[in-house]
């Protein structure tokens, strides 16, 4: 794609996925110019730089740095942690783009319900946000993922050693658990960003693989070359288990409604979204785990 720059939210990465990262990296790859934005200037915002993107400090919440971010671009990703703040940040970026007359804005959701009633608070925001981009005429592609793995490696990384085993919220070994990688994401990301126009309110499913709980323990057995165990927690015991880990409150409130559903959900189709979009399978839960090993052995 040639033109102004693509403007990217959550440039720098984080803790949940680090998708705006990935999707910075494999559009620099491609020669794309990237106007990345951050929320701050530290290392990670540097290393973005040497990269050759155009590096912009701000905040999603503050209108006037998001659209001196947005002057100039024809295309732009947006995505949000889970925390508080996600409609205000929702109306400031679609408000900015359609000002800037931008005519795509790719926007990281999560899987949601057709008939708009979501299972947990922060879902039902998403939908939220999803029609606000839709109404701004912005040419909005909803990307709709499910579970990063890098969710489950973290959990993992921090039950593992303690407990010596799996220790989690997610009901028997037979729940099915969707699940998709965050690079599997950005590849997507990256191929609407710079690909033919699709309709306003566009919704594509992100889902990598569905593994239940058993087969996510074969996976690690067979990574870490022994048996995994298994300890089902309730939702007391893990929240409990993870008090030490700063969790913020809307991240925490989602996380328990979301396993409740987990464990009571059935089975999901994987769809071919991956592939038609980013022209090769997505990951698979053990490619993933293979690749972090040390993650666990360390």
């Amino acid at each position: 794609m040639t033109g102004p720059d693509v403007l990217v939210a959550g440039a720098a990465g984080g803790s949940q996925g680090s998708t705006g990262n990935h999707v910075t990296r494999l559009l620099l790859d491609r020669g794309v110019p990237v106007r990345a934005f951050v929320h701050r200037s530290d290392e990670r915002s540097e290393r973005v730089r040497a990269l050759g993107a155009d590096v912009v400090e701000g905040d999603l919440l503050d209108l006037r740095s998001v659209r001196a971010a947005m002057a100039g671009v024809r295309r732009a990703f947006f995505t949000y942690p889970v925390q508080g703040g996600l409609l205000d940040a929702t109306a400031t970026f679609a408000s900015a783009a359609r000002d800037a007359g931008v005519d795509r804005v790719v926007n990281l959701s999560q899987l949601l319900a057709a008939d708009g009633i979501q299972p947990t608070p922060h879902q039902q925001r998403h939908w939220l946000a999803e029609r606000m981009f839709d109404w701004a005429g912005v040419g909005a592609v909803h990307l709709e993922a499910v579970i990063f793995y890098e969710n489950l490696h973290a959990m993992a990384r921090g039950s593992l050693p303690a407990a010596g085993a799996l220790a989690l919220p997610w009901g028997p070994q037979s729940t099915p658990i969707p699940m998709v990688a965050a690079e599997d994401v950005a590849r997507v990301t990256v191929a609407v960003l710079t690909g033919p126009d699709l309709p306003n309110g566009t919704v594509l499913p992100l889902v990598g693989s569905v593994v239940t709980v058993g087969e996510i323990l074969d996976v690690f057995s067979q990574v870490l070359g022994h048996p995994v165990p298994y300890r089902e927690l309730t939702d007391d015991e893990w929240v409990a288990a993870i008090s030490d880990a700063q969790i913020n409150s809307a991240a925490l409130e989602h996380l328990v409604y979301l396993w409740r559903y987990l464990r009571t959900r059935p089975r999901i189709e994987v769809p071919d979204t991956i592939e038609h979009f980013a022209g090769a399978k997505p990951a698979s839960l053990l490619e993933f785990l293979r690749a972090r090993r040390e993650a666990f052995t360390a």
